[in-house]
């Protein structure tokens, strides 16, 4: 017996070690054009009974690890009565787990109220992961966001007022080189205005029979160099304010690995942005680079 995953299973980096709890396949938007990774999972709204047979799976195999993830792409956005009782189950029969995660977006965020999230928050949903991508309205209507950047920070600033932490993830080089300035202003400005607890820098890396990728193909999307990227990181950075977060770009896809606690760590990092820049540091050969 094994718990029950239908479909390919993602979660964010942070959550290696967590228990994968699927409560919904696929991706409530599942239209971005640079992503597929749910592309061939229908969204859909896990039986209960699976649900709560995976986490007395759990009870009996899991317990050495004390944070628990739901996927898939968007769990935030099942009725409050059933994650009130998903997150209640989890507390009763995973007693030792002492964080819950989950995939949110603007539209599932919208659909909670504020007294909705803070019952969560008290049955122990920890984090909440974002992609905000850009804070450039013209390039999140580019990438079929299905937001926009007012929105974004509404949202973010939600999420964060109900004491659930927030995770945003953003990415370089999806603006293109004629964008590329106000994109990372843009998203700078963003990151500042919902001023979360983790910002995660990807730099893009485009994936086979998505429609960015077409778009490559077909010469009509300009994929920045690594320098290009680093410039961007840099002036992302600049703009970005943080009272009290990480500023991360430690994943597989970024040519230059920094991890950055603001506003404490911000000109130094910027320092090494620069230095790297400058040819002083070697970058990360693109054979070595991963999603």
């Amino acid at each position: 017996m094994t718990m029950d995953y239908q479909g390919n299973i993602f979660r964010p980096p942070s959550e290696a070690y967590s228990i994968l709890l699927q409560v919904t396949t696929g991706c409530s938007h599942n239209k971005c054009t640079f992503c597929r990774m749910y592309k061939e999972s229908r969204f859909s709204i896990k039986n209960d009974d699976i649900i709560m047979a995976d986490i007395d799976f759990a009870a009996q195999h899991c317990r050495h690890q004390n944070r628990l993830f739901l996927c898939d792409g968007d769990a935030l956005i099942l009725p409050q009565k059933r994650l009130v009782k998903i997150l209640s189950a989890i507390r009763e029969k995973l007693p030792w787990v002492t964080r819950v995660g989950v995939y949110a977006n603007t539209k599932s965020i919208r659909r909670k109220s504020r007294e909705e999230l803070e019952e969560l928050r008290n049955l122990g949903l920890g984090i909440a992961y974002m992609g905000l991508e850009s804070g450039d309205d013209v390039t999140l209507q580019a990438i079929n966001k299905g937001s926009d950047s007012a929105r974004m920070i509404e949202m973010g600033k939600k999420i964060r007022k109900s004491g659930i932490k927030l995770s945003i993830t953003v990415l370089l080089g999806i603006a293109q080189k004629i964008r590329s300035r106000i994109h990372a202003e843009e998203t700078g400005r963003v990151l500042t205005a919902i001023d979360p607890e983790y910002v995660g820098a990807l730099s893009l890396m485009l994936t086979p029979e998505t429609p960015l990728y077409n778009s490559w193909q077909k010469g009509e999307f300009y994929l920045l160099n690594a320098a290009e990227m680093l410039e961007e990181l840099f002036i992302m950075l600049d703009n970005t304010e943080l009272s009290d977060g990480y500023f991360h770009a430690n994943h597989a896809s970024n040519y230059l690995p920094i991890k950055a606690k603001l506003p404490a760590d911000k000109a130094a990092t910027m320092e090494l942005i620069s230095r790297a820049l400058q040819g002083k540091i070697n970058l990360k050969p693109e054979a070595m680079r991963g999603l």
